[in-house]
């Protein structure tokens, strides 16, 4: 079976757990990128900024935003910023974010659009 969507996030976020475990209860195929072990493409980082925009991809709810410094979360102002700042550190990306075989991206997990998508 070919594979029909790519799944990007790191292995022990609980979002991506369950997002991966309903991929696989539907029967998708899907590839797994680990954005912390593997890294973070900046070709698709920039294919995901120019489809959903920096300010949806930045996770500022999470630990990681969370533990930076005022003055480098202050420095967050625009996509180039933004872009930067999720290169060097890939935990600040909303997770998973999702390719999917319709060239679509999406971000973070929704079980009623995963379920349509699904089929």
């Amino acid at each position: 079976m070919a594979v029909t969507a790519v799944v990007y996030g790191i292995v022990n976020c609980d979002t991506v757990r369950r997002a991966r475990a309903r991929l696989a209860e539907h029967g998708v195929d899907f590839a797994f990128h680990d954005l912390r072990r593997a890294g973070v493409p900046p070709a698709r980082l920039d294919a995901w900024l120019a489809a959903v925009g920096w300010e949806r991809l930045l996770n500022r709810q999470g630990t990681t935003w969370r533990k930076l410094d005022d003055a480098t979360k202050a420095a967050v102002t625009d996509a180039a910023s933004a872009r930067a700042l999720m290169l060097a550190q890939p935990s600040v990306i909303r997770r998973p974010v999702v390719e999917w075989p319709d060239g679509t991206t999406t971000v973070g997990f929704d079980a009623g659009d995963w379920a349509r998508r699904a089929g």
